[in-house]
């Protein structure tokens, strides 16, 4: 009698189930989707990381060299900021922009807050940050990078590095000033705390991935500068006082992107500035351990979701090649040839794959991380940046 009850109650169940859904094949997950950025027409192509395959093409987006792209925290829209100061909202399921503004002449980059409510754009011309509500994009803050000059005189700095950081702060520094800052958007308006003469010229920066650390390069002299957001009152520290050019001031062809960074168990894997070298340091006191040699200047030095294996890409004239190298025994394990210019590369949310954009050679090509063999290989038209919506809940990205 048990047994029929519950059978009834089972079919009773899947016919009420059954009767509730409507057009299946339209609904979908956003969990493996991404987006390349395609650079020469001011498009994004909508990517299926499971199948490697494109699913839309959403054009409109203005310039997009350098640009940036952050995801809601449903994971369901893009935000794309441009170069132009265009800021984009995207709907990944529909393929349309449903929010635009252009909201400086010039930008860099941008961040969304931990309670994704919003979106802040770091502006090079004028120099400043603004932050805006991630439903509409309706302005919520408008914060210009203002400093004194040696005579006096008020200025505006170019903002670089900006990042999002735990209790809904944004943190990026000045180029011209010199300064660190961090502003929290907890209160009506937003509270600024300062850190100046940090350093000439920091450039980049990116923040660990449990969101302590705040880690800017210097262009303007050798070393790294670090702001320990748990003790910010204890001040911006120096790191690793000879990264950089160094005395012979060797040609660089292209800057590092700190971004890239790569932490694997107690280790940070970075690019070396200039030098045909990756460099490995240890977390606890930052002292350089191990000088690992590669084929070129690298660009980035990422790792791969388990740490086993970190990958470098690297700068003009040898940009047609990835390399592979084993976290445990530090030697390279493979040399790839992906294409023509290679830009950026992209593991999928596990790592079993990694997909790596040629912009000379027109196309994204998808490895196995654990063979070292090509499995698809997807037309683009001068693809950059990629991006995967996995990153929609992980700090900095």
């Amino acid at each position: 009698m048990t047994l029929i009850r519950k059978s009834l109650a089972s079919l009773t169940l899947l016919t009420l189930l059954s009767g509730c859904q409507t057009a299946p094949n339209t609904l979908g997950g956003t969990g493996d989707l991404g987006v390349i950025v395609e650079r020469a027409t001011g498009s994004l192509a909508v990517v299926n990381t499971s199948r490697q395959q494109r699913v839309d093409q959403v054009e409109g987006l203005g310039d997009l060299s350098h640009a940036s792209v952050k995801f809601s925290r449903d994971a369901r829209y893009a935000f794309v900021f441009g170069r132009d100061g265009g800021l984009s909202k995207v709907d990944l399921l529909s393929g349309e922009i449903t929010a635009r503004v252009m909201q400086s002449g010039n930008s860099i980059g941008g961040a969304i807050s931990q309670d994704g409510r919003l979106v802040a754009v770091a502006n090079y011309e004028p120099g400043g940050v603004k932050i805006f509500d991630s439903e509409n994009l309706a302005l919520v803050a408008d914060i210009p990078a203002t400093w004194q000059d040696e005579n006096g005189q008020e200025q505006r700095s170019k903002v670089v590095g900006l990042v999002d950081a735990p209790g809904n702060r944004f943190v990026y520094s000045l180029f011209e000033a010199g300064e660190i800052h961090v502003v929290d958007m907890n209160a009506e308006t937003p509270e600024m705390t300062r850190f100046t003469d940090v350093g000439k010229n920091p450039y980049d920066a990116l923040i660990d991935p449990s969101g302590r650390y705040y880690i800017a390069g210097l262009f303007g002299e050798d070393g790294l500068v670090l702001l320990d957001l748990w003790h910010t009152g204890s001040g911006v520290q120096r790191i690793l006082p000879d990264y950089g050019r160094g005395d012979e001031r060797l040609p660089v062809y292209k800057m590092p992107h700190l971004e890239g960074w790569a932490m694997a168990g107690n280790e940070a894997w970075l690019p070396a500035v200039g030098r045909h070298e990756v460099l490995v340091a240890d977390k606890d006191d930052w002292a350089l351990i191990d000088r690992i040699p590669v084929q070129g200047q690298p660009i980035f030095v990422m790792s791969r979701p388990d740490e086993r294996q970190v990958w470098v890409s690297f700068a003009h004239p040898a940009n047609d090649v990835v390399q592979v190298i084993d976290t445990e025994t530090r030697q390279i394990t493979a040399t790839l040839l992906p294409g023509k210019a290679v830009l950026h590369m992209e593991f999928t949310p596990r790592g079993e794959h990694v997909w790596i954009s040629a912009r000379d050679s027109d196309r994204v090509t998808v490895y196995d991380t654990r063979t070292l063999q090509e499995v698809a290989r997807l037309k683009s038209e001068s693809p950059s940046g990629i991006f995967f919506t996995d990153r929609a809940h992980r700090i900095g990205l």
